[in-house]
Formats: structure tokens, C-alpha cells, sequence
């Protein structure tokens, strides 16, 4: 996981647009290898290739397969309770067998798929179901594409209304489980949506920091004049910060057989996708300012980059939906209290940012309110990230960061020396 969410960094900043199939795809892995209808056990090796096939054939015939996800409808994203796609038997009413499905999708991504998670009713709940384009005969599903979606931004990528005419789709797992099993993908898609805004962030400063070294302003280029170097200067400790939380989340994510390390991917990861998609779209204006006039023009990659970025805060749960997860997870698990205080009392002394910062964070815990939940999931971001880069960077970066997040007073940033390596670092990048 650590040395996929860096290739996943490098190729958000090539391409956003073809993240979404790549996501979905690999977030699907674990609940195919534990469900996988067994009319579809010839699509194992598919699903685990790196290449992409664009033949309209059956997956077994494929050399690499695509999964996407259907869940929102027309009446209700966020509360798919109220959705009203049904699902009946065909036959034997079990898991791994085929079901008629009828209704609508308002949003389903990535249409050209091979296949489909999608949610639907049973008399019994809830369910998840396998809905693949071509049915095992290689004729089409009863499935239509009403519209392709008009974005913002991620226009590369399409995204689609459908309509299921009874369709055919295999149950996944047992009945009224669906949201269940749905969720498990949810943490790993929420996961790669920080990711790509980190990804997108990065982009936008090395076009940023580009230009500032090349523009020649007063006589000597614009990245020397000292306002414009302490701006790159905080964008660039900024996304270091943001660096070492990811890559210590994704090693979370490695090590599922511990319990810890399980509870701070469950706890991290709505945390991380809060905070850094936030700061995505403001950041990217801050590095169009850089550019001036043509960073607002389309002969600048940077417009582009501004669209993008809300559909990773919006996608896989909103920020609201990210604050209201991590209230929950919190007074689900007694033992995210234990874990916030291995993790924060290990840098004690250390800083005293942190230290104060935390005392104050502690004693927000004890009765967390719902009104409070974005202050807290923002606070729990720059602790985090604060926290690792006290154990792994060198002082005076983790101290820098530390002052400028969460210093009540107001940091300047980076000092000179610091700066240098910042921006030498940002243009390596």
C-alpha cells in the first residue's frame, strides 16, 4: 500500500481523470476475492492485471478488467436507505446466485466497466450485487446509458445515469449486507480521493514554481523576491506535511492484522480526506495567483486543475459525511482514545504546539459534539501529521510545521535556510 499510494501520487499529477476506474477497480479486489460469483471465476486473472482492455468481450476473454460502482440515486446520495432499485430471485434465493434487478442509477461511475457493485432492495434489505455488462452467453446486460454526466471538472473520465430493465446481477454476500460490504470499498476509495488531491496539490506547485523561476521580475527571477519565496515556501512544507501523513496512513493500511494499525486507517483515513481535499481547491488558486493573468487562462494546465479538485472533496462522502464518520468511529471504538494518546503523548516535549494543541484536543474529546465535528477532524489533521513529522523529518521542518498549523498566533513560515530546502525539494519533485 505505501508503494502504491506513491505511484498514485505521481499518476494523479500526470492524469486525474483516469484515477477513478483505477480506484474503484482495486477497492472492489478484496470483496471479488471473497465473492465472486462462480460464473465469473474466470475473471480472477483479469481483475488483477496491470493492462487495460478496451475489447467489448467477456472478462474471461479479457487480459484486464475493470470494476466501477453504482450507488446514488435520483432521491438520495448520501442516505442510500432510501434507495428504490429492487432486486428478485431468478431462482435459488442465495449468495452467488442471479437476481433481476429493476430501477435507476442517478450516478454510476465508470460505465465502461466490465462490471458494477451496485445496491439494491430485497424483501430481507439492502444488498450488494455483481451487475456485469456482458452476461455469461456474451450478451449485453438489460442495462441503459441515459446520459453521460455534465462535470465541473474530471471530463476525461465518464460518469453516467443508467437504468436497470431487468437487468441481472449476482448477489454479493448475504442478504441486507450491502452497505456493510459496500463500506469496506468506501475506506480504500475515500483513501485514494486524498491521494489525488495530494497528487493534484503537488502538480499545482511544480507549475507554480516553475514559472517563478523562469519569470524575471525587478531583475532577477520572481521565486528570489522574498514574499513570493515564503509563499512557495509554506505550499511546499505544506505538502510535506501531507506527505508523511499519507505514506504513514497507507502503512496502516498495510498491516491489517493488527489492531491498531487497523483503528488508524479506520480513524485517519475520513480525516485525511477532509482536510486535504479541503485544502485543495484554495491551494491550487493560490498557485494560479502565482502565474498571474495566464494561470486564470486555459493555455495553463491550472484551470483544470481548479475543476478537478472538488469532485475528490464531494466523491466517496462530503466533508460533512467525513466529520460525522469520524464522530462515530470515535464513540464506536473506546480504543481511538488510547490510540490519540500512544500517538501524540510519543512527541511530548517535543514541541510545544503540539503539546498545548493536544492538552486542548484531549478535553474536546471527552463530550465531542456534532456542531464541533469539522474543527475536530481539522485539528486531528494537523496533530497527525504534526506527530509524524516530529519522528521522521528533520527538526527544524517538523517545528516549522507545527508553528504554522497550529500556532493560534499566526506563523510566518519557513525561515530562509529552510526555505532553500523546501523549494529545492518541491523542484526535484
Amino acid at each position: 500500500m505505501v508503494a502504491r499510494a506513491a505511484r498514485f501520487i505521481l499518476h494523479a499529477q500526470a492524469e486525474a481523470g483516469s484515477l477513478c476506474p483505477v480506484t474503484m477497480t482495486h477497492a472492489a479486489l478484496p470483496l471479488l476475492q471473497a465473492h465472486l460469483p462462480a460464473a465469473y471465476a474466470d475473471w480472477r486473472a483479469g481483475l488483477l492485471s496491470d493492462r487495460y482492455d478496451a475489447h467489448h468481450l467477456p472478462g474471461g476473454q479479457k487480459r484486464g478488467l475493470l470494476i466501477g460502482m453504482g450507488m446514488t440515486e435520483k432521491q438520495g446520495g448520501t442516505d442510500v436507505l432510501t434507495n428504490t432499485t429492487r432486486a428478485e430471485p431468478l431462482g435459488v434465493r442465495a449468495p452467488g446466485e442471479p437476481w433481476r434487478i429493476t430501477g435507476h442509477k442517478w450516478f454510476f461511475s465508470v460505465p465502461q466497466s466490465d462490471a458494477h457493485l451496485i445496491l439494491a432492495h430485497t424483501s430481507r434489505g439492502l444488498s450488494c450485487f455483481f451487475l456485469p455488462r456482458l452476461l455469461p452467453d456474451g450478451t449485453r446486460n438489460a442495462l441503459r446509458i441515459e446520459q453521460l454526466k455534465e462535470k465541473l471538472g474530471n471530463r476525461s473520465n465518464a460518469s453516467a445515469e443508467v437504468e436497470f430493465q431487468d437487468a441481472t446481477g449476482w448477489l454479493m454476500g448475504e442478504e441486507g449486507e450491502g452497505v456493510r460490504l459496500l463500506l469496506r470499498m468506501g475506506g480504500m476509495t475515500r483513501f485514494d480521493c486524498a491521494l489525488g488531491s495530494h497528487g493534484l496539490m503537488r502538480r499545482a506547485l511544480s507549475v507554480a514554481l516553475h514559472h517563478a523561476q523562469q519569470r524575471q521580475v525587478m531583475g532577477k527571477p520572481l521565486s528570489e523576491q522574498p514574499l513570493m519565496r515564503l509563499q512557495l515556501a509554506r505550499q511546499a512544507l505544506q505538502l510535506e506535511a501531507q506527505t508523511a501523513l499519507l505514506l504513514r496512513l497507507a502503512r496502516a493500511w498495510s498491516a491489517p492484522a493488527s489492531e491498531t494499525e487497523r483503528l488508524y486507517a479506520r480513524l485517519f483515513t475520513p480525516v485525511a480526506k477532509f482536510a486535504i481535499c479541503r485544502a485543495g481547491m484554495p491551494f491550487v488558486a493560490e498557485s494560479m495567483e502565482v502565474l498571474g493573468g495566464i494561470g486564470y487562462c486555459e493555455q495553463s494546465e491550472l484551470p483544470r486543475l481548479y475543476r478537478e479538485m472538488p469532485v475528490n472533496s464531494i466523491w466517496e462522502g462530503s466533508g460533512n459525511v467525513m466529520c460525522l464518520d469520524i464522530l462515530r468511529v470515535l464513540q464506536r471504538y473506546p480504543a481511538c482514545h488510547a490510540l490519540l494518546q500512544q500517538e501524540f503523548e510519543a512527541v511530548r516535549g517535543a514541541n510545544r504546539h503540539v503539546d498545548r494543541s493536544w492538552r486542548q484536543l484531549r478535553l474536546q474529546l471527552r463530550h465531542p459534539h456534532e456542531a464541533q465535528a469539522r474543527d475536530l477532524a481539522q485539528e486531528l489533521f494537523w496533530l497527525a501529521s504534526a506527530a509524524i513529522l516530529l519522528k521522521v523529518a528533520e527538526p527544524p521542518l517538523a517545528d516549522a510545521w507545527c508553528a504554522l498549523a497550529l500556532d493560534g498566533r499566526g506563523a510566518r513560515g519557513p525561515d530562509e535556510t529552510l526555505a532553500a530546502r523546501l523549494l529545492l525539494r518541491a523542484g526535484a519533485a
